[in-house]
């Protein structure tokens, strides 16, 4: 009787919440173009099937592009199952996009300010949780290269169609574990010492610092920038955690019951890209479509300065 009581708990929690969606995401997106970073599971698919929906020029990019044509298939049936499917403006592409290589984030790029008269809406959405410790193709510490100076590259070759697109739109996912981590510019590459949990707060930290000193630059082009944490999501991000057998069960029945769905965890995301709630709102910090106050280590303009400046050096923008 307790554990049907409790199972009926649990789902009344689930429908409640899962009925909880982003005011103001129902705003077309028609004749806009939207990029969304690891767009193929979790956080980003949800994200592109939503904004598909709302009419956008979705651009998938990602760095397994099979999986990324059969998630963008997935897509395409399911809207096309309750009539909404690509077409009046709805376009879903799938272009490779390797954010452990500064070469595959500059050939992305190149094919995208070829091809794209304009961008929208850039979200930088993929990353990487506490992995053991690996290197990226350039040599970056791989929480820091991939969540951090992948995106900081991306973003840095793009700021041009987004400014002449203005008004235009970048959405940073960051963490709220973000509280944990520090920036030690004395290593920065995790070579003296490496913890996967602090590097991955280490690297959320860096989305919003690197968030609040672009709003800064951008101050009166039209683009606006903005961060947020998603809550805690039902994705693989977390593949690299390990659960020990005898507690997967529990671990099964917490998550289904208490953390978000993708769809969930994708509304502010998708708030902040589409809603015209936020058109000119920039520099600022959302989570569950609402603003939020930063702790004052995420709010060091002193620290973001030398931080994208050190950026800037490591990605080969300037020498």
């Amino acid at each position: 009787a307790l554990a049907l009581g409790g199972g009926l708990l649990l789902a009344a929690w689930r429908w409640l919440r899962g009925a909880a969606r982003a005011a103001g995401a129902g705003a077309s997106m028609r004749g806009k173009t939207v990029i969304i970073t690891g767009a193929n599971s979790g956080l980003g698919r949800a994200a592109a099937a939503e904004l598909l929906r709302l009419r956008a020029r979705v651009i998938m990019g990602c760095r397994d592009r099979a999986r990324a044509e059969r998630a963008a298939r997935e897509i395409r049936a399911e809207l096309g199952e309750r009539g909404e499917a690509e077409g009046e403006g709805g376009e879903l592409v799938v272009r490779e996009l390797d954010l452990a290589s500064l070469r595959s984030v500059r050939a992305f790029c190149h094919r995208v300010l070829q091809e794209e008269p304009r961008l929208d809406v850039l979200i930088n959405n993929a990353g990487v949780f506490q992995c053991p410790y690996m290197k990226t193709e350039d040599g970056f510490e791989m929480q820091f290269g991939v969540n951090h100076l992948g995106h900081f590259l991306l973003t840095n070759l793009l700021l041009g169609l987004l400014k002449n697109s203005a008004p235009s739109r970048i959405v940073v996912v960051s963490s709220k574990l973000y509280k944990y981590g520090e920036i030690n510019f004395e290593d920065l590459n995790s070579e003296i010492s490496y913890n996967k949990s602090f590097c991955y707060s280490r690297s959320k930290l860096a989305n919003i610092l690197f968030a609040r000193e672009l709003a800064r630059r951008l101050e009166g082009t039209g683009v606006t920038v903005n961060s947020l944490h998603p809550g805690i999501v039902r994705t693989n991000l977390g593949r690299y955690v390990n659960i020990p057998l005898l507690a997967k069960p529990l671990f099964n029945l917490v998550s289904w019951a208490f953390f978000k769905t993708p769809l969930e965890g994708a509304q502010t995301s998708i708030y902040l890209a589409s809603s015209p709630d936020v058109e000119g709102v920039s520099g600022k910090y959302f989570g569950d479509c609402k603003e939020e106050e930063l702790l004052p280590k995420a709010m060091d303009d002193l620290v973001a300065r030398k931080l994208w400046d050190i950026s800037e050096v490591m990605v080969g923008l300037l020498k």
